[in-house]
């Protein structure tokens, strides 16, 4: 039942909470982009922004202005939630045109940004009643529902008297507003303190392992004794935290060790590693060159299956729509209950049919050697991967969450289609690269936006809100982020790019083909020039303008980037920013750098598959481990994302998850003499403390996350992050031989909180009993 009644009037879409909420989107979502780069992971800012909001609009209210209700600070985090979306999907693929050996041009950057923003929140709307509404119950959207309970816990006296009188009930049953607020703020309260003292300070070890030796060599296990994720397993529930646990053990206890097995004995690398031997490899090295494919594999054919199945589902909802379209007249826009009004469909329709001709007209987004029939397969492709994967990514949002969404890992997936697609049509040449690129990035950033779209409509279902509200608040918050990221991501990348002579690299075969003593290019095969913008490694300086030369290794390497003279002679080489390899200039002075590592991936899967030489032999077994699952009655979406993420990722989640198996256990004990049905004691379950209590886990630990991944790119901090480097040295919780197993008592110690909440032996209920 939402909280805010579907009758009831209250301020929603205004003008202050619309725009509080798309610049703290673009903060966020600037936070963000800089993570991502740094190590290819974000944390979901829909709750950090919730809470920011509360507080914002409770300074502004005993300054003399007027309060949020609860629908205007849902607007707030809808507005703010579209900035981490559309960051991570411009991190994960843009920088991979630099790899490939493309300039990172700004048109292009904000093209993609703009397009899979817009198409991801387009697409979701006419998803809204199949995945929202009728798979209420189904689809738990961990963070969606905390953000609700943050809200709840934060609402105003306004927004408390406008409540249902389901929600007064509900409220009442918990020991009243104060109770219920108590335990999600002593849960955020914890969570940040906790997180902050793990990834900041250092105090333990934030992922604790354990590296099996022989006659079980390679074999690993690891857990990320982080609080959000133990609150997104309690929330999502035993079921699916298993199964998600199961593919990784599937990876780190069957697959890899049985990789190592094989190919210890091989005296050359096993492809498609090309330079280490397999018997010379970590756990983590064997993942990356070998299982990250099979997983890619798995959730790509997971993915596809998932969306067979929920067909009828998705059908029915969009049939739904469709008939608000023959039937929108004035009359029944007014009838349609306030909480199921969403943006006219036709305005969807006619957005995505705009959208398709931008594509096809968007020249950035393609490189000479793509014509008019090439940018029309281009166009459909997005198209149907987005809705493919938007539809995939809403829900697996609603079944492990937006931070465990393998948003990546779809991308591979479309990078696999649609250059599988380009090879039947023969378009294998490198002015395909962008192209493809192009068409993985955009549908990254929709299935993305799509997400977290689904998450805030899930939140905002639970309070009350207005779709068509909330919809238009995300497309702002979209569009503003866009636009400014683009630019970000390019002063990210120029503050450390490096200016080297190139008669240096010459002399440096640093992995590749270096460029020859005297090589040269014909500068009438060039067509842009532009002058240095970053640091000369040998402190110098250049006012010069250069034709750009994007050279291309014959041994298949990375591409490099050349400055060369009228005469066509190399002057400077450019190491970019990100993926760059010079850390240090001539003076000792340190170069920031980004790895980009997601990036990376995709420009290998790029290269790989144009180029001929994928695995697609580990692809198709991914595939078939999740048809095996299938046949088996076993979800296969959820299985095939535990192979593809970390099992340090997925453990936790499991915990989560065994402990609200082990607090429902006790619920279904208490209220024996009611005879209630399973529907009913799974309600009482996602009623408990327990979910407040996760629900401030999962708060605290986002907002810490990104806090201390901003606090790490400020450059005044770099004394500071030097002297608790130097501290955790001699720390025995985060270094030496028993860090891994004490590093785990601070995480017991966060379980049992979380138990004994849900137990209402902390925080808990009134002392009264349901007889």
């Amino acid at each position: 039942m939402a909280y805010i009644a579907a009758e009831t009037r209250l301020r929603e879409l205004t003008a202050v909470p619309l725009l509080v909420g798309a610049v703290l989107g673009l903060i966020f979502g600037a936070s963000s982009l800089y993570l991502v780069l740094k190590v290819g992971l974000t944390v979901s800012a829909s709750i950090p922004v919730a809470v920011i909001s509360i507080t914002i609009f409770r300074l502004f209210a005993k300054l003399g202005g007027r309060d949020a209700t609860i629908l205007e600070h849902n607007i707030v985090q809808t507005a703010g939630s579209a900035g981490e979306s559309i960051a991570f999907g411009i991190g994960v693929t843009m920088p991979a045109i630099l790899i490939l050996g493309f300039d990172l041009e700004i048109a292009r950057v904000l093209l993609v940004a703009v397009l899979g923003g817009v198409l991801g929140i387009l697409m979701m709307i006419p998803l809204r009643r199949a995945l929202i509404v009728a798979q209420h119950g189904v689809l738990k959207y961990p963070e969606g529902t905390a953000c609700a309970e943050v809200l709840k816990a934060g609402a105003n006296a306004e927004s408390r008297a406008a409540a249902s009188d389901a929600a007064k009930r509900e409220q009442e049953s918990l020991g009243g507003a104060g109770t219920s607020a108590r335990t999600i703020f002593t849960g955020f309260g914890i969570g940040i303190v906790y997180k902050t003292a793990m990834s900041a300070l250092r105090a333990w070890k934030d992922v604790p392992e354990k590296v099996f030796g022989a006659p079980f060599s390679a074999a690993s296990v690891s857990v990320e004794v982080s609080p959000e994720l133990l609150g997104v397993g309690y929330i999502i529930g035993p079921r699916v935290a298993a199964v998600m646990f199961a593919g990784g053990v599937l990876a780190y206890l069957v697959l890899i060790p049985m990789i190592a097995y094989f190919g210890s004995a091989l005296m050359t690398p096993l492809a498609p590693e090309a330079r280490a031997l397999i018997r010379d490899m970590s756990p983590g090295a064997i993942r990356n060159a070998y299982v990250l494919y099979i997983g890619a594999g798995a959730v790509a054919a997971g993915g596809i299956i998932s969306v067979i199945r929920s067909m009828p589902t998705i059908w029915h909802g969009l049939r739904e729509g469709l008939r608000d379209v023959s039937n929108s007249t004035a009359a029944t826009v007014r009838d349609t209950v306030r909480t199921d009004r969403d943006l006219s469909i036709k305005l969807v329709l006619l957005g995505i049919v705009a959208l398709l001709v931008a594509l096809v007209g968007a020249s950035p987004l393609y490189v000479g050697g793509t014509g008019f029939g090439t940018r029309i397969a281009a166009a459909l492709l997005i198209v149907v991967f987005g809705f493919l994967f938007v539809t995939v990514s809403s829900r697996l949002t609603g079944e492990i969450g937006s931070s465990s969404n393998p948003i990546s890992g779809m991308t591979v997936a479309t990078l696999l289609l649609t250059c599988l697609a380009f090879v039947l049509l023969g378009w294998t040449g490198s002015n395909y690269y962008v192209t493809a690129l192009s068409i993985g990035a955009i549908v990254c950033i929709a299935a993305s936006n799509g997400g977290t779209t689904s998450q805030d409509l899930k939140t905002g279902f639970l309070v009350g809100a207005t779709p068509r509200s909330q919809q238009i608040a995300i497309v702002v918050g979209a569009l503003v982020s866009a636009l400014a990221l683009g630019p970000i991501l390019l002063r990210l990348n120029a503050a450390g790019t490096v200016y080297v002579s190139a008669t240096a690299m010459a002399a440096d075969a640093r992995g590749g083909t270096a460029l020859t003593s005297g090589e040269m290019v014909d500068v009438r095969t060039l067509e842009r020039r532009e002058s240095v913008d970053g640091l000369m490694a040998d402190g110098s300086t250049d006012s010069r303008e250069y034709w750009v030369w994007h050279r291309q290794d014959p041994s298949g390497g990375n591409a490099e980037k050349y400055l060369v003279d009228d005469a066509g002679k190399p002057v400077y080489f450019v190491d970019p920013g990100i993926n760059g390899s010079i850390r240090k200039l001539a003076n000792g002075q340190d170069v920031p750098k980004f790895d980009a590592p997601k990036a990376t991936l995709m420009s290998y899967i790029i290269k790989g598959i144009l180029g001929g030489k994928l695995p697609w032999g580990l692809v198709l077994l991914g595939a078939m481990i999740a048809l095996v699952l299938e046949l088996s009655g076993i979800p296969s979406l959820a299985f095939a994302v535990g192979v593809y993420l970390p099992i340090s990722t997925s453990a936790p989640i499991f915990v989560g998850g065994a402990v609200r198996w082990a607090v429902d256990r006790w619920i279904a004990r208490k209220h024996a003499g009611r005879h209630l049905t399973d529907d009913e004691l799974a309600a009482e379950g996602d009623k408990s403390p327990g979910v407040l209590m996760a629900s401030g886990y999962i708060a605290g630990g986002a907002i810490a996350g990104i806090l201390i991944a901003f606090v790490a790119g400020v450059p005044a901090m770099a004394g500071l992050n030097r002297a608790i480097e130097a501290m955790s040295v001699n720390n025995p919780l985060f270094v030496g031989p028993m860090a891994d197993a004490l590093s785990l008592v601070p995480f017991v110690a966060l379980i049992a909180v979380l138990y004994l909440t849900g137990r209402e032996k902390l925080l808990g209920r009134p002392a009264t009993r349901p007889s």
